[in-house]
C-alpha cells in the first residue's frame, strides 16, 4: 500500500445535503423547513424563546447588584512579590510601585489601582507604594523592616463635585 492508495472508510465523511433543489432530491420546494410561518423565512433566530414557556433566564432569580461606587482594585499578595524578589523579576531595593509590579508581570487589571493582601510571608525589607493594604499585610511588610504608603486612587468625577461643595459650603460658613 502506498500513500495515494490510502483513503477514508466508505461513509467515513458525509456529504452535506443540498436543500431546496428541486422536488426529486426529497428536500426542495420548503427544504426541510415545513409550511409558512415566521421560521420557514431566512433570518430569523428566535434567541430565549421557547415555544411560550416561559425562558430560562426568566425563571431563574435576579441576584446582587453591581455597586456603582464600588471599587476595582488588582490584588497582589505578598508572598507572590517575595517570590518576584528572590526570581529578581522585581528589584527589592527599589520602591515597588503599581507600575513596577505591572512590569514584572505580577498585576494585571484593577483600573483603580493595587492592594496589597497578606497572604504569604515577606523576607525582603521593601517599601510599597499602592493604593491600598489590608492590616495582615501592612503588618506583615512592617514586620520584614519595611514600610506601606498608601496613596488615593483617582478621584472619580462625583467625587470631586461633592468634596468641591462641601469647601465651598465651609468657606461660606466662615465667612459669615
Amino acid at each position: 500500500m502506498k500513500l495515494n492508495d490510502l483513503r477514508d472508510n466508505e461513509g467515513a465523511r458525509k456529504g452535506r445535503i443540498r436543500v431546496g433543489r428541486g422536488i426529486g432530491s426529497g428536500k426542495g420546494k420548503t427544504g426541510g423547513r415545513g409550511q409558512k410561518g415566521q421560521k420557514s423565512r431566512s433570518g430569523v433566530a428566535i434567541k430565549g424563546f421557547e415555544g411560550g414557556q416561559m425562558p430560562l433566564h426568566m425563571r431563574l432569580p435576579k441576584r446582587g447588584f453591581n455597586n456603582p461606587f464600588g471599587k476595582d482594585f488588582a490584588e497582589v499578595n505578598i508572598g507572590m512579590v517575595q517570590k518576584f524578589i528572590d526570581a529578581k523579576k522585581l528589584d527589592g531595593k527599589k520602591d515597588i510601585t503599581e507600575e513596577a509590579l505591572r512590569e514584572a508581570g505580577l498585576v494585571r487589571g484593577g483600573k483603580d489601582g493595587v492592594r496589597l493582601l497578606g497572604k504569604g510571608e515577606l523576607k525582603a525589607k521593601v517599601k510599597f507604594i499602592v493604593a491600598g493594604a489590608s492590616k495582615g499585610a501592612v503588618e506583615a511588610v512592617e514586620k520584614a523592616g519595611g514600610s506601606v504608603e498608601v496613596i488615593p486612587a483617582a478621584q472619580p468625577e462625583h467625587e470631586k463635585k461633592a468634596a468641591r461643595s462641601e469647601a465651598n459650603k465651609k468657606a461660606k460658613a466662615k465667612a459669615e
